[in-house]
């Protein structure tokens, strides 16, 4: 298995379009043997990063940053409940603190703020270096609980049908060192240990990844709906719930849902990937659910206006919610029009 290096995005809010150049010129050069990072959207991102000369504070925790590009909208945020990591960049607004600030104008402090917040986000990088191992191996594990062991260190405890645990502190080469899986033989997971459901685990590497997950026959056979993905609702994206309206009116072959779908034959891949890990689609029609009428009045809307949960449930029933949960949940942003 070659080293597949762990992608971290960064959303920005509050920068010009000169700065956002200067930001990601700066990240192409501080790709380091662990990591990279990319700039995202905001409410797609790993980590913030936010302009203190667009900020200002207007309420007891709650900020607001001015748009730094024509037509962009400001954006307000309650900042008890960002759970995300925080960089903001100086000169802070009156009575603002800040666990991390960086000098927009000097490389080696952004480079700085970096490296923290790859300290805060150590835990995400360990996640998806696991599922990475996982889809690598998932045709020898089946089913069951695996412990995966470097020597007699214990790396991660998976449960196929439920969560996984990996070390917090973990890092990408240590699974490429001669990390061993073995039916556990159960025990207490480690409190450095970081816990989420295999479906998300999962799902947050599909979508990151750049190798092609999405099994061979799920490109020369028919594609069917089968269930809901035991995601949060704000995991999935407007292509996804595309592909999951369509699945639902109709079974679909690659070419033919890429043409129902009106998405380019990567994207597609990679969307129906992420379904393919969180058992959303099947190739086996009698794993399929039941088909449902088309109501063309659904039609004319976009899939961002569906209506979200005749399709996924916000928590279906009997499903756990992980534990120590990842840095990845989107924040409660909202932009301010």
């Amino acid at each position: 298995m070659t080293l597949e290096l762990p992608v971290l995005r960064l959303g920005l809010a509050g920068f010009t379009a000169d700065q956002q150049r200067s930001v990601e010129r700066m990240l192409a050069t501080a790709a380091g043997d662990d990591l990279s990072w990319q700039i995202a959207e905001v409410d797609a991102a790993d980590a913030l990063w936010f302009n203190g000369a667009r900020t200002q504070v207007v309420g007891a925790g709650r900020i607001r940053v001015a748009p730094g590009v024509p037509k962009g909208h400001a954006l307000q945020v309650e900042m008890s409940e960002i759970d995300r990591p925080v960089a903001i960049a100086q000169p802070l607004p009156a009575g603002m603190q800040a666990l991390c600030t960086f000098d927009l104008a000097s490389n080696l402090s952004m480079a700085a703020a970096l490296e923290q917040l790859e300290v805060w986000l150590a835990p995400l990088v360990a996640q998806f270096s696991l599922a990475a191992h996982i889809a690598e191996h998932q045709a020898a594990l089946g089913s069951g609980v695996f412990e995966l062991r470097l020597n007699s260190q214990l790396l991660a405890v998976v449960d196929m049908h439920g969560d996984a645990s990996v070390r917090a502190t973990a890092k990408p080469d240590d699974f490429e060192s001669g990390a061993m899986w073995q039916r556990s033989q159960g025990g207490a997971i480690p409190d450095d240990f970081v816990r989420t459901s295999l479906s998300q685990l999962m799902w947050q590497y599909a979508v990151r990844t750049h190798r092609d997950l999405l099994p061979r026959h799920y490109r020369t056979g028919m594609i069917y709906f089968r269930r809901a993905p035991r995601l949060p609702q704000q995991y999935l994206e407007d292509a996804h719930l595309l592909i999951m309206r369509e699945l639902k009116l109709a079974p679909a072959s690659f070419k033919e849902l890429e043409q129902r779908c009106g998405l380019s034959e990567d994207q597609l891949g990679r969307e129906l990937a992420a379904l393919y890990f969180v058992g959303t689609i099947t190739s086996n029609p009698k794993r399929a659910a039941p088909a449902v009428t088309r109501n063309p009045e659904s039609e004319r809307e976009t899939p961002s206006h569906l209506n979200f949960d005749s399709i996924v449930p916000s928590e279906l029933p009997g499903q756990r919610r992980p534990v120590n949960a990842d840095l990845t949940a989107p924040a409660p942003l909202r932009p301010d029009h």
